[in-house]
């Protein structure tokens, strides 16, 4: 049964940090580059970061380029979003997902997460 779990999230003041997981399970992590977006009220779901295989490459959202830092472990089935510098306009609902390539494109991934809360207050 495949499973991504976020984890981490929660209430920050702006200006402060805050590091989110995602446990994978039920399928070859390694395989799969992985991707976290966000969903704020109101809004779309929007991509957030990428992540390839081998998590030699990254790419950023220009809204959070400088400020968040995504990374992966294999051996543990994990991906991380290292988030600073937070701001009110971060709110959102944030997921992972994972999929064969790494894309901003919601369509191109296989598996989703069920998605963590962030609220960062003024």
């Amino acid at each position: 049964q495949v499973q991504l779990v976020e984890s981490g999230g929660g209430l920050v003041q702006a200006g402060g940090s805050l590091r989110l997981s995602c446990a994978a399970s039920g399928f070859t992590f390694s395989n799969y580059a992985m991707g976290w977006f966000r969903q704020a009220p109101g809004k779309e779901r929007a991509i957030v970061s990428t992540i390839y295989q081998s998590g030699d490459i990254t790419t950023y959202a220009n809204s959070v380029k400088g400020r968040f830092t995504v990374s992966r472990d294999n051996a543990k089935n994990t991906m991380y979003l290292h988030m600073n510098s937070l701001k009110p306009e971060d709110t959102a609902v944030y997921y992972c997902a994972a999929g064969r390539v790494p894309s901003g494109n919601r369509d191109a991934y296989d598996y989703w997460g069920q998605g963590t809360q962030v609220t960062v207050s003024s």
